[in-house]
C-alpha cells in the first residue's frame, strides 16, 4: 500500500511534465512485470521488493498509480456538463470488470479441489494473468492520440491547495474506515461469524461487485437533479448505516442483505467524487490534485487493516464493521457542512 502510494503521488507530479500516454504505457508495464514477479519468485525480500515498486496493492479499492493519470485525461476530453456521465461510465467499466476478477479469485480453489492443481502453482497462475491483463491495458493506452503535457509547475497546487488539502483529510478519514472492511478481512470474519467458505465469499463479492456497478449508471442523473456533495453524501449514508448495523445481526442472509444494499449505495459517491475534485481545481492542477486526493487515502488505508485484525483477534462481534461504518457517518456528515456551498461550474446557475 505505502508503494502505490509513492506511485500515484509520482504519477500526479509528472503528468505535468511528461504526456500522459507515455506514463501510462510505462505503468501498464510496470503492471505487467509485477505480475510475473509475484509469479517467479519464492523469497519472502524479493516478493517484498516487487510488492513495494509494484502495481499490486491488498485493496480492491480505486488507489492505483492509473488513478491520477486517467482521470486528468478524462476530465478534459468532455465538456463540464458531461464530465460526471463519463466518470459514471469509468466507474461502471471498473466495477464490472472487478467484480469479474472477484469471482475469479475462486478459481485456485477450485482447481485444487477438482482438478488436483497444487495450490501454489494455481496462485502462480492467478498472478500470471494479472501480468497479462497488464499487457492488454498497455495494447489499449498505445491507441491514445498523442496530448501535450500539463502546462505549469510540476506537480503544483495554485489557488486550490487549500480546498484539495480540506478534500484530501476527508477522503484519508473515508479511506481509514474504508480499510476495516477491506474484502479479504470482511472475508475472515463472514467466515468466523458464520463459516462462509472462500468460494461462497468470491460469489457475495460478484453480486455486490454488480450491483455497484449498475449503481454508477444512477449517479449522474441524480447528481445534475441535487448536486455532486448531495448526491455523495446522501446515497452513502445510508449505505453506511447498513454497515454499521451487520454485527447485530444474527443470521447469514440478514448480514447478506445488508452488504448487498450497502454495495448498491456506497460507491455511487465514487464517478461524483471523482467530478467534484476535477471541477473544482484549474486544468493545469488536476493531475496534482488526483494524486493528493488519492494518496493521502491509500496511506490511511494502508494503517486500518491492522487494527481491523487486532479487534477481528478479540472476537466475532464484528467490531471493525461497527467502526468503519461510524466513521463513514463522520465523514459524510463533515463533507456535507464543508463542501456544500461550493459550486461546481455546471452547478453555478443552481439555487
Amino acid at each position: 500500500m505505502l508503494g502505490s502510494a509513492a506511485l500515484t503521488l509520482t504519477a500526479g507530479f509528472a503528468a505535468a511534465r511528461v504526456e500522459g500516454r507515455t506514463l501510462l504505457l510505462a505503468a501498464a508495464g510496470l503492471m505487467a512485470l509485477t505480475g510475473a514477479g509475484f509469479a517467479v519468485l519464492d523469497g519472502f525480500w524479493p516478493l517484498l521488493v516487487v510488492a513495494f515498486v509494484g502495481t499490486l496493492n491488498p485493496s480492491s479499492g480505486d488507489v492505483s498509480l492509473f488513478l491520477p493519470l486517467e482521470h486528468a485525461l478524462l476530465a478534459r476530453s468532455v465538456p463540464e456538463g458531461q464530465r460526471t456521465a463519463l466518470f459514471a461510465r469509468y466507474s461502471l467499466a471498473s466495477a464490472l470488470l472487478g467484480a469479474a476478477g472477484t469471482l475469479l479469485a475462486a478459481l485456485p480453489e477450485l482447481a485444487a479441489a477438482r482438478l488436483g492443481v497444487i495450490p501454489l502453482a494455481a496462485m502462480k497462475a492467478m498472478f500470471l494473468l494479472y501480468g497479462l491483463t497488464g499487457v492488454a491495458a498497455g495494447l489499449l493506452y498505445r491507441r491514445l492520440p498523442q496530448a501535450p503535457a500539463s502546462t505549469g509547475r510540476a506537480g503544483a497546487l495554485g489557488p486550490s491547495r487549500q480546498r484539495v488539502y480540506r478534500l484530501a483529510a476527508l477522503f484519508s478519514l473515508d479511506a481509514f474506515a474504508g480499510g476495516l472492511v477491506v474484502q479479504s478481512l470482511l472475508a475472515l470474519w463472514l467466515f468466523d461469524r458464520f463459516g462462509l467458505s472462500l468460494a461462497d465469499a468470491a460469489r457475495l463479492f460478484f453480486w455486490a461487485g454488480l450491483l455497484t456497478a449498475l449503481s454508477q449508471l444512477a449517479a449522474p442523473p441524480l447528481a445534475r437533479r441535487i448536486g455532486l456533495v448531495n448526491t455523495m453524501v446522501f446515497t452513502h449514508l445510508p449505505a453506511n448505516v447498513c454497515l454499521a448495523a451487520v454485527p447485530f445481526v444474527p443470521e447469514l442472509w440478514q448480514a447478506t442483505a445488508l452488504l448487498l444494499v450497502r454495495a448498491l449505495l456506497s460507491q455511487m459517491d465514487v464517478p461524483t467524487r471523482t467530478s467534484f475534485v476535477m471541477a473544482v481545481v484549474t486544468p493545469p492542477e488536476r493531475p496534482a490534485a488526483a494524486g493528493l486526493t488519492a494518496v493521502p487515502r491509500s496511506l490511511a488505508a494502508a494503517l486500518s487493516p491492522t487494527l481491523a485484525g487486532w479487534l477481528l483477534g478479540a472476537g466475532t462481534f464484528g467490531w471493525p464493521l461497527l467502526l468503519a461504518g461510524a466513521l463513514k457517518i463522520v465523514y459524510d456528515l463533515t463533507l456535507l457542512v464543508t463542501f456544500r456551498r461550493v459550486r461546481p461550474p455546471e452547478e453555478a446557475d443552481r439555487r
